[in-house]
């Protein structure tokens, strides 16, 4: 239920700044980080002022990484932003407020030592590698980015998101048909967005 409000609200939302950015800018991008971790994704982003855009993005991830040892990323999510851009839309220095809403089930993935410095106690990033994780998270946080041309309609762009996120999720054994360990309720503060993204100006 709650997801099914989450995305016809953020529906709306696009669909209503569409209507009003018809004579406007509006992108198309991917995020080559977010293709490092297997998963196919694609963002449209429309400009509601000579500052202001609206992105909705997502990714899919419906792989098995390998059936012997049951790696598994597979989720989806959906990031609606809006942005305020210091010099114009699209190019420059930007911040966003970004929510996010993604269900998944996860286990015996690889995660860099780095990000235990973002969840200090390393349950929730243990629980990615060490066992199954099947459930849903929610969050929203602050972006900052930066955008810079490389052709007459292509841009690279540059983010980073901070904020915080609930999550609710059951536990099994890594293997293959594992049993049941425990059911996890719990709130989290680390990376909201991360993205080195090709963007295509499509008007």
């Amino acid at each position: 239920m709650l997801m099914k409000r989450f995305l016809t609200l953020t529906l709306i939302s696009f669909l209503a700044c569409a209507g009003t950015a018809s004579a406007q800018k509006f992108v198309a991008k991917t995020n080559t980080l977010y293709w490092l971790t297997t998963t196919p994704n694609v963002g449209l982003e429309l400009a509601m002022a000579d500052r202001w855009t609206f992105e909705l993005a997502g990714g899919y991830n419906p792989w098995t990484l390998s059936n012997e040892d049951n790696i598994k990323a597979k989720h989806f999510l959906v990031t609606p932003e809006v942005r305020y851009w210091f010099c114009e839309a699209f190019l420059g220095h930007f911040i966003g407020l970004n929510g996010n809403y993604t269900q998944f089930n996860v286990g015996g993935v690889h995660v860099p030592t780095a990000f235990y410095k973002v969840d200090s106690r390393g349950i929730f990033i243990d629980d990615l590698q060490y066992a199954r994780s099947q459930g849903w998270a929610a969050g929203a946080g602050l972006t900052y980015g930066y955008s810079w041309p490389i052709a007459r309609r292509w841009n690279m762009e540059f983010t980073l998101g901070l904020g915080w996120w609930y999550t609710e999720y059951d536990k099994f054994e890594s293997r293959k048909c594992g049993m049941f360990l425990s059911q996890v309720n719990k709130h989290v503060v680390g990376l909201t967005d991360l993205g080195l993204s090709f963007i295509y100006l499509i008007k």
